[in-house]
């Protein structure tokens, strides 16, 4: 016995002398995301590369996109396996193993992307990381989704009452479930990668989606109408295994957590300048769009209230606690409305 608690001892002292990974040592950063080729999405992790492999010479990054490793649910649980080293997703679909990402989820939460900046960039970051790391991950930085809208092959949705028994597609995430049937539809919980298929074939009639995707994604083939809503404000993020960046030199660590500053306010310029462009060719693609007026949006507010007061009761303490901050913060930088 005594023999066996030595070598365990030894074991365990071998374990602490192991190096970091030195500054000579090539390693991967494999990047997967759904993200298609020749998007904003795509160019900002091509930066990220440019950036990464110039400052370091030996970090190799690679990018897997339009969802080569998966989908989005699945592409992040390869991350916190430690099967690829990172992944670009929404936060709708990372909440899926961090569950404090929800409260940047719910309906009507961030009035414009302005406010939306300052909290994720400010307040909700420090808690957020130290979640994060809980499950063996480490939030890189944010990327930009926008704001999520309805399209639909039956009509403009001006009020909850238009989405009555309609099979929406949801995102595989509880605020979005929760809000769809708050709003009266039947929610049906698909992942990206076919949603698509699922619109020609007609198992969905409708979803919620940022002008962007819907355009990348080719989702407006199937579309006829597209209502600005803009309910949901949903960032994405760029994150990395915790093993893995935690046995990278800090200077290393530096450099990837740097493009926190040098390259996230561009891709948010980016993202949020093309959306307007992109509305304005809708037409051209047969898709009519509808901007509710403040009476018509305003009827979704209530659910939307209801939605959020459902989730949170049975959130987790973690959740509680940031959605607590995040209110506070919200109130106080809207001068107390």
């Amino acid at each position: 016995m005594r023999r066996i608690l030595l070598a365990l001892v030894s074991v365990c002292a071998c374990a602490f002398l192991l190096p970091r990974a030195s500054a000579d040592d090539t390693v991967t950063l494999k990047i997967a995301s759904v993200a298609p080729e020749g998007t904003p999405w795509s160019e900002g992790l091509q930066q990220f590369k440019t950036m990464v492999e110039s400052k370091t010479k030996h970090v190799k990054v690679k990018l897997f996109l339009g969802g080569l490793l998966g989908d989005e649910n699945e592409t992040v649980q390869q991350t916190q396996r430690g099967q690829i080293q990172g992944v670009g997703g929404s936060t709708g679909a990372i909440a899926s193993l961090v569950p404090e990402l929800n409260v940047l989820e719910l309906p009507f939460l961030f009035r414009t992307a302005k406010e939306a900046d300052h909290v994720l960039d400010g307040v909700a970051l420090a808690p957020l990381e130290k979640a994060f790391r809980a499950k063996g991950l480490v939030l890189g930085f944010w990327s930009e989704n926008g704001y999520r809208s309805f399209g639909t092959s039956f009509g403009f949705i001006k009020s909850p009452a238009d989405l009555k028994g309609r099979k929406m597609r949801t995102q595989e995430n509880k605020v979005h479930i929760q809000m769809y049937s708050a709003f009266g539809a039947s929610p049906v919980p698909i992942p990206t990668t076919e949603v698509l298929t699922s619109l020609q074939t007609g198992v969905i009639s409708g979803y919620d989606q940022t002008p962007l995707y819907a355009s990348a994604a080719q989702w407006l083939s199937a579309t006829k109408y597209y209502t600005l809503t803009e309910h949901i404000y949903q960032p994405a993020a760029i994150v990395f295994n915790k093993t893995w960046f935690d046995a990278l030199p800090p200077t290393d660590q530096a450099i990837l957590l740097s493009a926190r500053a040098d390259l996230v306010p561009g891709m948010r310029d980016e993202i949020r300048a093309l959306n307007p462009i992109l509305l304005e060719n809708f037409p051209a693609m047969k898709v009519q769009v509808y901007k509710p007026t403040a009476a018509e949006r305003a009827s979704f507010e209530a659910p939307a209230a209801t939605a959020r007061d459902t989730y949170m009761a049975g959130a987790s303490q973690g959740e509680k606690d940031l959605y607590k901050l995040i209110s506070a913060e919200l109130k106080s930088y809207r001068g107390g409305k």
